[in-house]
């Protein structure tokens, strides 16, 4: 299992585990456009994967410009493995190298993704979107939490 940065050769692996996921589906797979990735890796933030075997597993992506978490995900047949922790850890490591500004995220409640975040020590600050729960990460927790 390897994690790096991705680039935009990644893109394709990129969607097929995005829209390979089981929670936080997308109702329509066009809402993220190649471009989109693109733009989120190349011009307002960065992106990691996780490869097996040269098959990308996992993926994260952050937005410095909006200071949140743009995506985490894991493809289902690696689910439960380390990767999203190892994905999330390597992100937040490198956003709080950029900035001390808090970064947040939304994820729908009820899932395991809310009890991920939580564990990770993710505070609950109110909603976001469409009734998604609104977690914060402060600098100052990420350094005493890792």
């Amino acid at each position: 299992m390897i994690i790096r940065g991705a680039t935009l050769a990644d893109i394709k692996q990129i969607q097929i585990v995005r829209n390979a996921v089981k929670e936080n589906t997308l109702s329509n797979p066009g809402l993220v456009t190649d471009e989109d990735c693109a733009e989120y890796l190349t011009k307002r933030g960065k992106g990691w994967v996780c490869e097996v075997e040269d098959e990308i597993v996992g993926f994260s992506i952050v937005d410095l410009q909006e200071n949140n978490v743009w995506a985490l995900f894991v493809t289902p047949a690696f689910e439960k493995k380390g990767i999203g922790k190892q994905l999330h850890d390597v992100l937040l490591n490198w956003y709080f190298s950029q900035t001390t500004a808090n970064i947040w995220l939304g994820t729908a409640p009820h899932t395991r993704a809310e009890t991920f975040y939580r564990k990770a020590g993710w505070t609950e600050v109110g909603t976001h979107g469409k009734g998604e729960i609104k977690f914060e990460m402060k600098s100052e927790n990420w350094l005493f939490l890792r």
